[in-house]
């Protein structure tokens, strides 16, 4: 099994985005987290389509972390419900995963 992860997270403003992101680089959680503004969601919410501007997060980390960062997120997060959705890295740079490893020991 892969030892990295990609977690895609949508945010409801660039703040809201800006503030998980730092949170989560910031205590070692993710290495990098790229945010991807004026994307649109459709989804179904309540019975209703909804059509909503976001800020999507794209989250690297590894694999051993994702509990944790996916905690994190869920206490944070505005949305009653957030998108957290985990997927593996099955190929990379081997230097850049590396690095994607040291940045995300944990400290303790």
């Amino acid at each position: 099994m892969s030892a990295h992860r990609i977690l895609f997270c949508s945010c409801p403003d660039a703040p809201t985005a800006e503030e998980l992101a730092t949170t989560l680089v910031e205590e070692r959680l993710a290495a990098c987290v790229n945010l991807l503004p004026g994307i649109t969601s459709v989804y179904r919410w309540e019975g209703n389509i909804q059509h909503d501007p976001e800020v999507l997060l794209l989250i690297k980390t590894t694999a051993t972390r994702v509990p944790e960062l996916m905690a994190r997120l869920r206490m944070r997060h505005p949305y009653e419900l957030p998108e957290i959705i985990a997927v593996p890295v099955t190929e990379g740079l081997p230097d850049y995963l590396s690095w994607v490893t040291t940045c995300t020991k944990n400290n303790d």
